[in-house]
């Protein structure tokens, strides 16, 4: 089968393989397991970089670099108005000796091309939205950090895609509600390199204090005021947040500052210590030192950081919603605490931490439930089944989906 992975940003994995795990990243581990399986793959993604080549041979897949708008990085609202120009050098491109059978969109604005790419072809289209703007408004309020166009757009595109691929339950409800049928979205949550994230190998030194990890990025969203808040109920415990800018930027990030201040605040300024980001392939020593990781995000729709956690044999303590839900099964992996309910999470931790055969039974079933469900194997095996149910349920005559560019008003803040 010949699979066109469309994801408009820039900058492949092989550019971001220091940094935490992106979507591209994910996008590039996809390709690589379906060249694997015999799938012709191509990844498609903007040029901004003048040094990098049009087109790039990877892991068994091929990555072309579109030439669209400037060579240099533009915010994701800029690049809307390139979506035109990209699905008419997709089409174009594809109209010569090779044309995907299936196209797979991720990000919206990937999806966005994408559609327009194969409007007037009988080329299906599968999505993966990664995140969704109606989702992150609701949890976020005024921190909402999308732009103004975005939800509209994205309503726009699910009434192009032929499936769309959710990363949790929580994301199937909004895609529903967004207009999408039942029978037009399927749940493929991420997959977990085992090999990487396995309870053998080292662990990152610690002190005889209990370590609580939290990984994740350190903005509004995060939860990480409900963790430190959470800490004075945990007792003599270290709260280690892995996340933001590198170390040495930390000192002039604001967040970190105002995370650090309200530390003090809170009498806990001592147990909470910010390492700033940490490359993706240096966390697995990281989730092996913690006695528990922490996930209290408040929008978590992949469910990654549980998932890497509980492929190194550790527990995890996290809010009940998104992917965090989907993947802890509570008092079997870990356990699970309402949304928002502070006191709940801090007891949580404290009754945890000082319980080493419940924290074991828990790591030991966390191993065996990411081992046997949630693989790239068994991730990119579920794609390729729902590829060829796409192709065989396509008509044979070429149908239009068209979807409007012109953005909608600015929706208003969502209250939870």
């Amino acid at each position: 089968m010949r699979v066109g992975l469309v994801c408009a940003h820039a900058g492949t994995a092989s550019r971001n393989a220091g940094a935490s795990f992106s979507t591209h990243q994910h996008v590039a581990r996809i390709a690589t397991e379906l060249a694997g399986k015999g799938h012709d793959v191509r990844v498609y993604e903007r040029r901004d970089d003048s040094d990098l080549p049009e087109t790039e041979d990877a892991t068994g897949y091929r990555v072309e670099r579109v030439p669209v708008g400037p060579v240099a990085p533009i915010p994701t609202a800029e690049l809307v108005a390139h979506v035109p120009a990209f699905g008419r050098w997709l089409a174009d491109r594809w109209s010569d000796d090779w044309r995907p059978d299936v196209v797979h969109g991720h990000f919206w604005v990937g999806g966005l091309v994408a559609a327009s790419a194969v409007r007037e072809t009988d080329i299906p289209i599968v999505q993966t939205f990664h995140s969704l703007g109606t989702e992150q408004l609701r949890h976020l309020g005024g921190a909402y950090p999308g732009p103004d166009q975005r939800i509209p757009l994205e309503r726009a595109l699910t009434r192009a895609v032929d499936l769309a691929v959710a990363q949790s339950s929580d994301e199937v409800d909004e895609l529903t509600r967004m207009g999408l049928q039942r029978t037009a979205v399927a749940v493929v949550p991420n997959g977990v390199d085992t090999e990487t994230f396995q309870p053998d190998g080292e662990a990152v030194p610690r002190d005889r204090r209990s370590r609580i990890l939290a990984v994740g990025g350190l903005g509004p969203g995060s939860g990480l005021d409900d963790l430190i808040r959470a800490m004075r109920l945990v007792g003599d415990a270290e709260l280690v947040i892995a996340g933001g800018p590198p170390e040495p930027e930390l000192t002039g990030h604001a967040e970190a500052r105002r995370l650090r201040e309200l530390a003090e605040s809170a009498g806990v300024g001592e147990q909470v210590r910010l390492i700033g980001s940490v490359p993706h392939d240096h966390l697995p020593a990281w989730y092996r030192s913690a006695d528990v990781v922490a996930c209290t995000a408040r929008y978590a729709s992949a469910g990654r950081v549980p998932l890497e956690a509980m492929a190194c044999g550790v527990p995890v303590v996290g809010y009940a919603r998104g992917g965090v839900a989907d993947t802890v099964v509570d008092e079997v992996t870990g356990q699970l605490v309402p949304p928002g309910d502070v006191r709940g999470l801090g007891v949580t931790l404290r009754r945890l931490l000082a319980d080493d055969a419940q924290r074991f039974a828990f790591g030991h079933a966390a191993v065996d439930r990411v081992r046997c469900s949630y693989t790239w194997e068994r991730t990119v095996g579920t794609l390729e089944r729902l590829y060829e149910r796409v192709v065989r349920r396509r008509p044979v005559e070429p149908t239009v989906a068209e979807v409007n560019l012109e953005p909608e008003p600015a929706q208003q803040p969502v209250t939870a």
